[in-house]
């Protein structure tokens, strides 16, 4: 049996609800084991892209929020959407800037992700950015942030005390804090 082909029957397929960010479908399928089932899928309109930027001094920013779906206020690393078509380095170079004011002059992809491979489609792409210069920051409309400088080393103890749960900004602070030795 080759483990790399796909066991699951799609029988059909319909979109149940869309906006402009995510639409969720409905599907009714085969499982594996040949017994039929429903699976429900949420496929994002946009890529995530997510940044660990580092300065000088070996410090990162933590970008802080109030998160609605989870009805708590969050610390993450500064993230967003990249519209699918678009290059994902582009948007993460956006949303650094518009987060923290923060402008990068060197960049490093290192790593591609699923946010929730079991519910989701969603694929994200993280990167450090270096060689920073403050500027001023663009927050949206639906944004009221924080910003907070501190060590690398105590954001990946901020991840380990679960003072830090966003997927994104756990991957990323733990990926870098490996790479980086800390």
């Amino acid at each position: 049996m080759n483990t790399t082909e796909n066991p699951w029957q799609t029988l059909n397929s319909a979109i149940r609800y869309e906006n402009p960010w995510l639409s969720i479908r409905h599907e009714e399928v085969v499982t594996p084991a040949g017994t039929p089932g429903i699976y429900g899928v949420v496929s994002f309109k946009n890529k995530a892209v997510g940044v660990v930027p580092i300065d000088a001094d070996g410090y990162t920013y933590l970008v802080g929020q109030y998160r609605y779906p989870l009805n708590e206020y969050s610390w993450e690393i500064p993230e967003g959407g990249s519209p699918v078509g678009t290059d994902p380095l582009e948007s993460a170079r956006r949303e650094l800037r518009e987060e923290t004011g923060l402008v990068a002059q060197r960049w490093t992809k290192f790593a591609r992700i699923h946010t929730s491979n079991s519910a989701t489609d969603e694929e994200g792409f993280l990167y450090i950015a270096e060689e920073l210069e403050q500027g001023d920051h663009e927050p949206e409309d639906t944004e009221q942030l924080h910003v907070r400088r501190l060590p690398l080393a105590e954001a990946v103890e901020m991840v380990m005390r679960s003072e830090i749960t966003d997927a994104l900004s756990v991957s990323a602070l733990l990926m870098v804090a490996r790479l980086r030795g800390i």
